[in-house]
């Protein structure tokens, strides 16, 4: 019944995750090029609204781990947070890097339609495996090294200009802002890439609960984040308030992105790189059918349609193990 249980777990998490990657992309796509009344919100509040939500809802998981005791909590977040500052430091840089990362998705998705996003933002694989190597130490096998190069084909493919009939005055329109959108996921695949590795690098140094870690993050997350809404927001946050034109709409984003990183930790913790591949394309797959029908953004071509399917099976490959070798990855 255990490995029932797991197995069980692990596909709950999976779903999980596809539900909250498609749902968050689309959700801020549609917040972004909605038409409403009044001003539209603003980005960099929305980033710390994410960031607050989070700590919010880690709280409430180490209040839980702790059976509900309010004295074991506050005794846990003294000790782990306020009497070990350099321990909660460490986290200072993948943090600032996380909070520069949320802003550019917002970026990205108002300039680029989310099936498009989606497939270019896979490149995180490809910085992610690049630092692994770096700074872990890591090894990858053949496979892994032709999925990068698979990826990056694809990848290349699916940003292939379209020269479909009519779309002339559209795509003069739009060059800019998608040269906008792909510069903004770029920077955030590496972010994404460096960020993830350091993360990692903290979580297997210590032995601190995913929840406490993700506490200091967004600690640190909320900092940032309020301090780059005054500079760039400052203005119009003292004009209209830090929830300018927050709706529905901006809340379900808000809270899929704050949602998301506990969704990751999970993932970590339940499932592993094959199901996190299965996730993500079937995520792209998703995000391209709602984009076409519900959005009606986006007019795929078969070079996109040959990029996305290269990226799907680059993300396989990347998780796929071979037959294990005498001397395993030093990971």
């Amino acid at each position: 019944p255990a490995t029932c249980m797991s197995s069980r777990l692990k596909y709950v998490s999976l779903g999980v995750l596809v539900f909250q990657t498609t749902s968050l992309v689309l959700t801020m796509r549609y917040s972004r090029t909605l038409q409403g009344d009044g001003p539209r919100y603003l980005a960099s509040s929305a980033v710390v609204s994410a960031e607050l939500l989070k700590i919010a809802a880690c709280v409430l998981l180490v209040f839980k781990e702790h059976s509900y005791s309010a004295r074991a909590l506050n005794r846990v977040l003294s000790d782990e947070i306020l009497n070990k500052p350099l321990d909660t430091l460490k986290l200072a840089i993948p943090s600032g890097i996380y909070t520069l990362q949320n802003n550019l998705l917002y970026v990205a998705l108002s300039n680029l339609d989310a099936a498009t996003y989606q497939v270019t933002y896979q490149l995180k694989i490809l910085t992610t495996a690049l630092f692994s190597v770096a700074m872990l130490g890591r090894r990858l096998n053949v496979y892994q090294w032709l999925s990068l190069l698979i990826l990056m084909a694809g990848v290349a493919l699916v940003q292939w200009p379209s020269e479909a009939p009519g779309v002339e005055q559209q795509k003069e329109l739009s060059a800019g802002s998608q040269l906008v959108g792909v510069g903004a996921v770029l920077v955030a695949c590496c972010s994404s890439g460096f960020a993830g590795v350091y993360f990692e690098k903290i979580l297997k140094e210590t032995k601190q609960s995913v929840w406490i870690r993700n506490i200091q993050l967004g600690l640190f997350g909320a900092v940032f984040g309020l301090m780059g809404m005054w500079v760039y927001d400052g203005e119009r946050v003292r004009e209209a308030g830090m929830f300018q034109g927050y709706n529905g709409v901006t809340w379900t984003v808000v809270s899929l992105q704050a949602l998301g990183g506990l969704v990751i930790a999970a993932v970590i913790k339940y499932a592993d790189n094959i199901l996190k591949g299965f996730a993500t394309s079937l995520s792209i797959i998703l995000s391209t059918l709602i984009s076409y029908f519900w959005l009606q953004d986006f007019d795929p071509t078969s070079v996109f349609f040959l990029g996305a399917i290269l990226v799907i099976a680059a993300t396989f490959l990347y998780g796929y193990e071979g037959k294990p070798a005498a001397n395993p990855s030093r990971a």
